[in-house]
This record gives structure tokens, C-alpha cells and sequence, in this order.
């Protein structure tokens, strides 16, 4: 019995990663059916990015009520940068992508983040090009397969993927109105667009939160902030472009089950669950599961959306998550010899700081002796100037002596 709550225990965050990466597909699907349903898409955003506020906020205040760092205008700022790139735009521009195309497009050219990531960071000279060493080599292919992945998933078709024969039509059920983009219509080449600039925004908030992170290290309430900043410009966004007051109206439907789901179950949940895996395994390990959530979000999609999948989305898929793993393990190898360098030189430092400590006690020393002796020449001195100055006293006496 011991073993087997063992290897639960050691299994529990593969167990929640795969339930992370199930949640987020399923927020594509809702994606899908609340865009059908008529929804726009910036009140979609909105709603979201308040839901996620009333659940964390509440969580940050109990959670890091004693050890939350102070607040100042460089942390607000940033927090603001963070809801602006990492929120608003990010998921905005997905959103555009998803309706513009399919769940299993935007899905795929989700996976980009990473190699886009990289390409900002070297651009901002946060990270070098190492061509002469394996893993720079591995990130820089991996980033040029995953571009080629992203414009053969644009540009090319091929023929048609029927994956079983089980479908099960959520988009023309009773009540749904017709979708205003049909896939087999959209433009593809606007949407690979507006998905690359969504993980532009995103890879952005990564810098931005990265730095962020160090003077403010508190998640729970470093992402009610951001979750808030996201719900103000998402609102603003939204009440400019959005005219009709109908959309902002939420029943027993399709759109309060998107906007909840998205924000509480999404944006709250998973991110306290992301959190704790990050704690336990670290962020490479997050990142590996990413490409599942394409698997899940592809066969849903056509079964349950009437999605086709072309020969050309499934290669190029492929190549954007062969891309993605060779960006990750040539990080993976950077920061396992980072780690290797700064143990092999802490021991040495450490001695150093020893021999540091005894020559600065011996100049010390020897400093003290000199001051000393300094000392002792200064009174010999004084004692012969003294006894000279009185011998020319007594001098000066006997001769006035002499002269009466």
C-alpha cells in the first residue's frame, strides 16, 4: 500500500499536468461555440480576465497576506505591462486567430511561443547566440523548424484527415446560430497573423514577468495584478469597439459557461496548479506538456466542431513541436551547466574568501605593529626633545647666574 501512495505521490504532477493541459483545450472548444453562438470576441476577453480577478485576488489576500513584498510605481508599472501583453493583446489576438481559422491552427502556432521567446531575448540581449556550442546550435534549429512548421501550416493543404468515424456536431445544435467565419472560408494567412502576434504579446508578458518576478515575488498576487490590469484594458477595449449593449448580457448559455470556465477554471485554477508543479519540477517540465493540449485540441475539433484536418496542418504541426522540444532542450543543457559552473566555482570562492580573511588579519596585524612602533619612536623622540629643551633651560639659568 505504501508503494502505491508512493508512486501516486511521485506520478501527482504528471497527473495534474495532463489535467492542465485538458483544461486548456477545453477552453478552445468553449472558444469555438461561444463565437458560433454570435459572441464577440472582445467581451469574451473581458469577461474572462474578470472572472479570473474575483478568483485570485481573494486567494492572494489570504495566501500572502504576511509575506508580500511591498508595492511601489516600478512593480505597478510592470504588473500593467503584464496585463497590456500578457492579457489583453495576447488573448485578443488568439481569439481573432481562432475565428479566423480553426481550434487545431491556433492551437498549433500557440507552440511558437518558445522559439519567439528566444528570438525577442537575443534581439533585447538577454540571451547570446552560441553557435559554437550544441545546445545554441539546437535552439537556433529549433527555432527555424519551428517557423518553417508555422508557414507550412499557413500555406500548405494537402488532402483531407479523417480521424474515426465517432463525431459528435457541437456548432449546430439546437439554439446556436450560424458561425460568422467558416473555416473552409477564413483567411488564413490574417489569421497566422494575428496568432504570431499573439505569441509576440505573450512571449513579451514571459520578459516582462521574468523581470517582474525578482523585485515582486509573489504569484498569487503578481497575477490578480496582472488578471486586473487585464480586465481594465480588456473593458476599455472592448466598450470602444463594441457598440451593442446585447453582447455584455449573460444567461444560462453557452457564453456564461465560456467566460466562467476561461476565467475561473483557466486563468485561476490552473495557473494555482502550474504554480505548484513549477514549485516541484520546475518550468522546463511544464513546457513539455504543452504540445498535448494540440493532440487533444485536434481531435476534438473534428469530432466534436466539424473541423477538417488537411495533410499539411498535421506536418506542419509536427515540425512546430519538433522545433519547440529542440528549443527546450537546448535550454535544458544551458541551465544544467549554468548550474554545473556555479557549484564548481563555490568552493573555490569559498576558500578564497578564507584567504582573503587571513591576509587582511596578517596586513592587520602587521599594521598594528608599525603603528606601535611608529608610536614608540614619536615618545623617544618627545622624551629626547623634552630633556634637550630642559638642559637649554638650565643653560639659560646659569649663565643669567653668571651674568649677575
Amino acid at each position: 500500500m505504501k508503494n502505491v501512495c508512493n508512486v501516486v505521490q511521485a506520478m501527482k504532477p504528471t497527473l495534474l499536468m495532463l489535467v492542465v493541459q485538458i483544461a486548456f483545450a477545453g477552453v478552445n472548444i468553449f472558444y469555438k461555440l461561444a463565437v458560433n453562438d454570435g459572441m464577440s470576441l472582445r467581451v469574451i476577453v473581458a469577461y474572462r480576465f474578470l472572472f479570473a480577478t474575483t478568483f485570485i485576488a481573494p486567494l492572494a489576500l489570504i495566501l500572502e497576506r504576511k509575506k508580500r513584498t511591498k508595492m511601489n510605481r516600478t512593480i505597478l508599472f510592470q504588473s500593467f505591462l503584464c496585463g497590456l501583453f500578457g492579457g489583453s493583446l495576447a488573448q485578443n489576438f488568439y481569439l481573432q486567430a481562432l475565428s479566423l481559422t480553426s481550434a487545431t491552427f491556433a492551437s498549433a502556432m500557440a507552440n511558437l511561443v518558445p522559439a519567439i521567446t528566444f528570438i525577442m531575448a537575443v534581439c533585447f540581449g538577454l540571451e547570446r547566440l552560441n553557435l559554437k556550442t550544441t545546445p545554441g546550435k539546437a535552439k537556433i534549429m529549433g527555432t527555424l523548424i519551428g517557423i518553417s512548421g508555422a508557414m507550412v501550416l499557413t500555406f500548405v493543404k494537402g488532402k483531407d484527415i479523417k480521424i474515426g468515424t465517432f463525431h459528435f456536431n457541437l456548432l449546430h445544435q439546437k439554439g446556436a446560430h450560424p458561425q460568422v467565419h467558416a473555416t473552409a472560408g477564413a483567411n488564413i494567412v490574417m489569421g497566422a497573423l494575428c496568432a504570431l502576434a499573439s505569441g509576440v504579446s505573450y512571449a513579451s508578458w514571459l520578459i516582462i514577468q521574468a523581470k517582474m518576478s525578482k523585485k515582486y515575488p509573489n504569484p498569487y498576487s503578481s497575477t490578480a495584478l496582472m488578471s486586473l490590469w487585464g480586465a481594465l484594458v480588456s473593458i476599455v477595449f472592448a466598450l470602444c469597439l463594441e457598440r451593442d449593449w446585447s453582447q455584455w448580457r449573460l444567461g444560462w448559455n453557452i457564453r456564461l459557461w465560456t467566460a466562467a470556465y476561461a476565467g475561473i477554471v483557466v486563468s485561476g485554477i490552473m495557473v494555482v496548479v502550474i504554480s505548484w508543479c513549477i514549485k516541484m519540477r520546475g518550468p522546463l517540465f511544464v513546457s513539455v506538456f504543452n504540445p498535448l493540449m494540440l493532440v487533444i485540441v485536434a481531435l476534438a475539433g473534428s469530432t466534436m466542431l466539424k473541423e477538417k484536418l488537411h495533410l499539411g496542418c498535421i506536418i506542419g504541426a509536427v515540425l512546430i513541436v519538433g522545433g519547440l522540444y529542440m528549443v527546450l532542450w537546448g535550454k535544458s543543457k544551458e541551465m544544467k551547466k549554468s548550474d554545473e559552473l556555479v557549484a564548481a566555482h563555490s568552493p573555490h570562492e569559498e576558500e578564497s574568501v578564507r584567504v582573503e580573511v587571513v591576509v587582511r588579519g596578517e596586513v592587520e596585524d602587521e599594521s598594528k605593529q608599525k603603528k606601535r612602533h611608529e608610536n614608540d619612536e614619536k615618545l623617544e623622540q618627545n622624551s629626547h626633545v623634552a630633556s634637550e629643551s630642559n638642559q637649554g633651560r638650565d643653560e639659560e639659568k646659569s649663565n643669567t647666574l653668571l651674568c649677575t
